[in-house]
């Protein structure tokens, strides 16, 4: 008791337990500051000024970056802070395209938000950015830099997580912006589209296309068959936003309310994902067995087939070459409509931005048609429910649609790190019985570790296992590979935790994240099949639609981008 150390924040004495800066104090005794620029997963970068506290001789201090020290004591409500809050936030305003009600941020807008709370009445300055300034090249982000404040969140995730580096900070004083280099277009960088500088982003500066306008238009086509799947991580991404419980599986009422809004045919991605497993675990041991490129890397992540090609294309003969569940399940659908003739307009929703590129790659074409005609993101539906005036916690659940109603708990983890590789181990262990399953669980997947590795003892040797997430991880990865480390097999998501938080997803705090993965486990645990080559559809796919065409529907070949 002697030795614990106190600060005092608004008069209420707080302990010091490990933090690493006044915010989390703050924080801890019940007080939530205003940030623009802080995240916990991201460098310090002190810019917005928004988190600043009155210390006891009248001088202020950014919570965010000062170090606490027992006996310190600090306010963060007076009357000199809400001024100067008010004052940065007029600024802020004076150089802000105000347009809010046609902004795609409106109502889920920091900046609006916090002109909310500290009741900004009007601003005295003159508005500089009246003008939209929007870089639409890309099929994934719109870049709007007329809604930019400067925070800096987009440039440290894009280049301390994602090791990308496709914006950074550009000019000087009043000029400053941020930028590609050479101010060239976002399809034009090294950008993969993974969208987690959309999902930090505080204002309407980046946001994601929408092909929900393409999407309306083929539901009231009363000569088109429109149909869609449904990825794993949406079901427990999309009802905080809409009335559920936070992390809870939604799938049956995202199925009944694609058929209110009008789609023909709904199914699960999971299936896909089960397709995958057969598919990428025979690959593997065939590699095992011939040695040829070794280490296998899993395909199912786009925005890491972007990050291939561009920056290793080198790896690209040991990327598996397994389509993504998403494109193995459009293949069958499409390959469907086409033997039955019918005018097929398929969606696919999904947790991913990147998936907008890769529906639009030509190597997924078909008589120069794409086998998904549009991917809506979980955030897009989300929308499309609220302008359909759905009151979604309302909605009776539903099943999806046959003959691919049946999916296993493998196909369903997908949607989480370390879900591929589990989805692979339990087709490959020997033993198929629940104390088998419970032994997988504990063999080092799991978990929100960026790199997870294990080894899985094989006859008398092992196969060296990593599981990574968020590029720059996968970056430290691929420099021990060429320093001489071996690995047999490597999954790699993108988006740090897998696709339960990608860039199309409604933001998550650490939390948020935990319980979605909690809630993909759960719904895994509830199916009767847990393990992809137990799903009897899976027999009547290959032997009646699949045929002898597995390598031309379920495989692709990546080049350099």
């Amino acid at each position: 008791m002697e030795n614990k150390q106190y600060l005092t924040v608004d008069g209420i004495p707080v302990e010091i337990n490990g933090e690493k800066n006044l915010l989390e104090l703050i924080r801890k005794a019940g007080v939530q500051m205003p940030t623009f620029c802080y995240y916990s997963e991201l460098s310090v970068y002190g810019a917005c000024r928004m988190c600043m506290v009155e210390n006891q001789w009248g001088g202020f201090e950014a919570a965010c970056s000062t170090p606490p020290k027992a006996g310190m004591e600090i306010k963060t409500n007076t009357d000199k802070l809400r001024k100067y809050r008010k004052n940065i936030l007029e600024l802020l305003l004076a150089n802000h395209c105000r347009d809010c009600t046609t902004c795609d941020k409106n109502s889920n807008c920091k900046l609006q938000d916090l002109a909310m709370r500290f009741k900004i009445e009007g601003v005295r300055f003159p508005n500089a950015n009246t003008e939209r300034k929007e870089d639409k090249s890309s099929p994934c982000i719109i870049k709007d830099s007329s809604k930019c404040i400067l925070c800096g969140d987009c440039v440290r995730m894009c280049n301390e997580i994602q090791n990308v580096g496709a914006i950074d900070f550009a000019h000087r004083g009043s000029k400053m912006t941020i930028s590609t280099a050479f101010d060239k277009p976002l399809a034009e960088s090294p950008c993969v589209g993974c969208g987690q500088c959309v999902a930090v982003c505080p204002t309407g500066a980046l946001v994601l296309h929408s092909d929900a306008e393409k999407i309306w238009k083929a539901l009231q086509d009363k000569n088109v068959k429109t149909t869609v799947q449904i990825a794993p991580a949406v079901r427990v991404a999309i009802g905080k936003e809409l009335g559920a419980v936070n992390g809870e599986n939604a799938m049956g009422k995202i199925v009944t309310a694609l058929r209110r809004m009008g789609f023909d045919e709904v199914y699960d991605t999971s299936l896909g994902a089960d397709l995958t497993v057969m598919e990428e675990t025979q690959e593997f041991l065939d590699r095992l067995d011939s040695g040829k490129n070794i280490p296998l890397i899993t395909s199912c992540c786009p925005a890491w087939i972007q990050y291939a090609e561009k920056k290793h294309p080198e790896l690209l003969p040991n990327i598996s070459s397994c389509r993504s569940p998403m494109q193995m399940m459009a293949s069958l659908l499409k390959k469907q409509a086409r033997e039955k003739g019918e005018n097929s307009f398929h969606v696919a929703i999904m947790p991913c931005t990147a998936k907008k590129f890769e529906a639009a790659r030509h190597e997924f074409d078909v008589d120069g048609k794409p086998n998904v005609d549009a991917v809506l993101t979980t955030k897009g539906l989300i929308r499309m429910i609220k302008e359909a005036g759905i009151l979604f916690e309302d909605l009776e659940p539903e099943a999806v649609d046959m003959p691919f109603g049946t999916v296993s708990g493998a196909g369903v983890i997908f949607g989480t790190t370390g879900g591929v590789t589990e989805a692979v181990l339990r087709r490959v262990m020997s033993e198929k019985t629940r104390a088998e399953l419970l032994a997988i669980e504990k063999l080092g997947q799991r978990g929100t570790d960026g790199i997870k590795e294990f080894d899985l003892p094989v006859g008398e040797g092992k196969i060296h296992i990593a599981v990574v997430s968020g590029l720059a991880n996968a970056e430290k990865v691929i420099k021990r590979m060429k320093a001489g480390e071996h690995f047999d097999f490597i999954e790699v998501m993108a988006c740090p935790g897998g696709c339960i938080n990608g860039g199309g997803q409604p933001f998550g705090m650490r939390e948020d994240k935990a319980r979605r993965t909690k809630g993909l486990y759960d719904a895994d645990k509830l199916l009767s099949i847990r393990r992809a080559e137990e799903n009897p559809i899976l027999d009547d796919v290959y032997k009646n639609i699949i045929k002898d065409e597995a390598h031309e529907l379920l495989h692709v070949h990546y080049g350099k981008h």
